[in-house]
């Protein structure tokens, strides 16, 4: 674990494999047992062994082998074995390594070709990775776009390496062609990647200069692209005229996750009123339309955070924000009527205690689960309405009463501590709420209840 790692596979101690074991089967031409051997040897490795001695066993058996899954673990286990000597300096024996991750580059194979790739992206030796140059850079025109992604990936890697600009003089340059040409979504996203990591100016002038087409690329592009925008205006705030345009673009993308990004974005970047907005109601609309409910939580909790620092502009989107309770998750629900009690106002009162005291007669309808639960919860919230505007008392209290005689002892408790408040502090509604009180007396059964009636 001193070491960076990109494989932890866990292995059981109890039964480890004996090297004599491992180097007979690699020596064998029985294809699932060096499959199984290579398997071996590689957990040994990653949980603190160092077998030296199979080095030279894998480089005469293991190498020439033309089985994909063998070279697949091939170059899992060059990944983990040490490469340098005690002074920094690359081993000789890794230059038939060298060698055979040529071939692979030029292999027709394009699974073993682009897995090569990945590795690369991985390997910090430059005097491995020189040699290997020439077919990195062919391969930016690869007939198949999983190999093109790949190796654009892979001169990205070796680009930032300590001597990556010596090796890739031209990079850059020929990246930005590649993004022009290129017609696959994942390796044009790899590649304005590479320009955003290593020539940040090129990336944002291509991004100007295609901004009226923005919204036309894929998701994975405009993620990258947001990503640049934040860094740009963080470091430089007096660019943030130039993005918000690209911003506000994508906040009707098709992606979710694209939307929830721009409303993210936008937030950090203005705290205009009219940017505050577009990015609470960006919020709402991802709300409605996901299904996700852990996503949904994460977007309540940046609608409690914009409630927070901008509650004249929630104050608005209340109601946009109450029809989140149409989810039939607990937690949701309870979490929306936390952030709507904090923006109530005179003039959004009426309404809320309206939508309020429908979703309390839904729950008679027995169609919803933990309608109890849910309830209470809705009592609860319209208490503090009437807490803070006694006004509204008059017109729930007979609608609440309804449930004294509820199956869920807690709501009915709630309930009458309503009631009992009422009472207290509204002299006018005394007569007819005690009227109710004596007709109802006789269904109660929870005794915690009756006594407060």
């Amino acid at each position: 674990m001193e070491k960076s790692c990109s494989l932890l596979i866990h292995l059981d101690k109890g039964t480890p494999a004996l090297d004599n074991e491992i180097k007979e089967a690699l020596e064998g031409n029985d294809v699932p047992a060096k499959i199984d051997a290579m398997k071996k040897a590689v957990m040994l490795l990653l949980n603190g062994e160092t077998l030296p001695q199979l080095f030279i066993t894998i480089i005469r058996y293991v190498l020439p082998s033309e089985d994909h899954t063998i070279q697949k673990l091939l170059l899992l286990y060059l990944e983990i074995i040490e490469k340098t000597d005690s002074k920094g300096r690359v081993l000789p024996e890794m230059i038939l390594i060298c060698q055979n991750l040529r071939n692979n580059l030029q292999n027709p194979n394009e699974y073993l070709c682009g897995a090569t790739f990945r590795f690369l992206c991985r390997l910090n030796e430059v005097d491995i990775i020189e040699p290997l140059i020439p077919s990195i850079m062919n391969n930016l025109e690869h007939r198949h776009p999983y190999v093109r992604r790949n190796a654009i990936l892979a001169v990205m890697s070796v680009y930032k390496l300590p001597q990556g600009e010596q090796l890739l003089v031209d990079a850059p340059e020929k990246i930005e062609n590649v993004l022009t040409t290129e017609q696959d979504p994942s390796a044009k996203r790899n590649a304005f990647l590479m320009l955003f990591q290593c020539a940040q100016e090129r990336a944002i002038n291509y991004l100007l200069a295609h901004v009226d087409r923005v919204s036309d690329w894929g998701e994975l592009l405009q993620m990258v692209v947001l990503d640049l925008i934040r860094k740009v205006c963080r470091t430089n705030k007096g660019e943030k005229g130039k993005y918000i345009k690209i911003i506000i673009s994508l906040l009707t993308a098709p992606s979710a996750a694209v939307t929830y990004e721009c409303a993210s974005t936008l937030v950090s970047l203005s705290s205009a009123p009219s940017a505050i907005r577009a990015a609470a109601n960006t919020y709402c609309q991802l709300l409605q339309s996901l299904s996700d409910n852990n996503v949904k939580l994460i977007v309540l909790d940046r609608l409690n955070e914009l409630k927070s620092s901008h509650k004249d502009v929630m104050v608005d989107m209340i109601m946009d924000v109450l029809r989140a309770l149409s989810s039939p998750n607990l937690d949701i629900r309870r979490k929306t009527l936390d952030i709507v009690l904090e923006l109530i106002t005179p003039r959004n009162i009426n309404e809320v205690v309206l939508t309020l005291k429908k979703e309390v007669v839904k729950t008679q309808s027995g169609e919803l689960e933990k309608n109890g639960e849910y309830r209470q919860m809705l009592i609860q919230a319209i208490h503090s309405c009437a807490i803070k505007f006694p006004e509204m008392a008059s017109t729930v209290v007979h609608l609440l009463m309804d449930f004294l005689v509820d199956n869920n002892v807690a709501s009915a408790v709630d309930v009458v501590v309503f009631v009992r408040e009422i009472i207290e502090t509204n002299p006018k509604l005394r007569v007819s709420i005690v009227t109710r009180l004596l007709d109802t007396f006789y269904q109660i059964r929870a005794t915690r209840v009756c006594s407060c009636v």
